[in-house]
């Protein structure tokens, strides 16, 4: 009996992993297949073809396609071309792929990335000059900080 009491932990034990390695490779595929809808969402937006969007950023038709449907899970580099062709942020594509981690949006982001009468270079713009406000108005905010010392 005390060998099934011990046997039995690290059943549970080797159960649990196989659990985790099985989550793991799930969230895998699942990263993949984010990133792959996304770039077919954004490149749809955008109004480019898939072939137009392979020339821009250098790869051919079949390798892109198998990114949109998850089967590939490109590099930064490719992520970073396929951006440019986008000409949206490479930062957005990283996070979506987990090579960063996502920062706080605010309501105003959320509320342009949801916007689908914009094309993606109009939400760029429109967030590239919202944050220069928010980096102006921090500067000020700074000295009034520094006079309340």
């Amino acid at each position: 009996m005390t060998g099934k009491k011990n046997e039995n932990p690290v059943g549970q034990a080797v159960e649990l992993v196989e659990q985790a390695g099985h989550a793991v490779g799930q969230a895998v595929t699942d990263i993949g297949t984010d990133i792959g809808s996304y770039i077919r969402s954004q490149r749809e937006g955008a109004q480019v073809s898939l072939r137009q969007l392979a020339r821009t950023a250098g790869v051919s038709n079949p390798y892109l396609s198998q990114i949109e449907r998850g089967l590939r899970k490109p590099s930064a580099e490719i992520l970073q071309q396929i951006a440019k062709g986008l000409r949206i942020s490479a930062e957005a594509l990283y996070v979506k792929a987990g090579i960063l981690e996502e920062k706080p949006a605010s309501a105003v982001t959320d509320a342009v990335f949801a916007d689908p009468t914009l094309t993606e270079r109009q939400k760029q713009v429109l967030l590239d000059i919202y944050q220069s406000f928010r980096r102006e108005n921090d500067v000020h905010v700074v000295p009034s900080t520094d006079t309340e010392e």
